[in-house]
């Protein structure tokens, strides 16, 4: 089943954020989706790929446990900061390359080290599909 080729400006969220974040693809590849840069699993880096989703509301993330600790146990969201250590996980069995990457599709996840899963809720185009 084919999905849309992810590109940058795409919308994400995260699980844990209370705010959509985006995607931003540098033109590393020089390959263009519907005009932007398509991304690959490989466009994870948190703050350079990887926008922050507003107030981050899980307690693995140390800011959040020790203002949720100073206010007497009252969950306190704290500004996201991603930490993403690993490649987006494919959607599907991955057969279209970018550079010597996968490309990511729509159904691509990907993990925070805070226990967020991050997920893609528009790819930033809808004319091309990753096979």
């Amino acid at each position: 089943m084919s999905s849309p080729q992810v590109c940058s400006g795409a919308n994400l969220q995260c699980s844990f954020g209370a705010a959509p974040g985006v995607l931003n693809v540098l033109p590393t590849n020089r390959t263009l989706v519907g005009g932007v840069p398509a991304a690959t699993i490989m466009d994870n880096i948190p703050i350079v790929n990887i926008a922050p989703f507003g107030p981050c509301q899980s307690l693995a993330n140390p800011t959040v446990a020790a203002a949720t600790a100073a206010a007497m146990g009252v969950l306190t969201p704290m500004p996201c900061v991603p930490v993403t250590a690993a490649p987006w996980i494919p959607g599907g069995a991955p057969t279209a390359l970018i550079g010597s990457m996968p490309a990511l599709d729509a159904q691509g996840t990907l993990m925070c080290t805070w226990g967020g899963v991050i997920k893609v809720m528009q790819p930033g185009q809808f004319t091309t599909l990753v096979p």
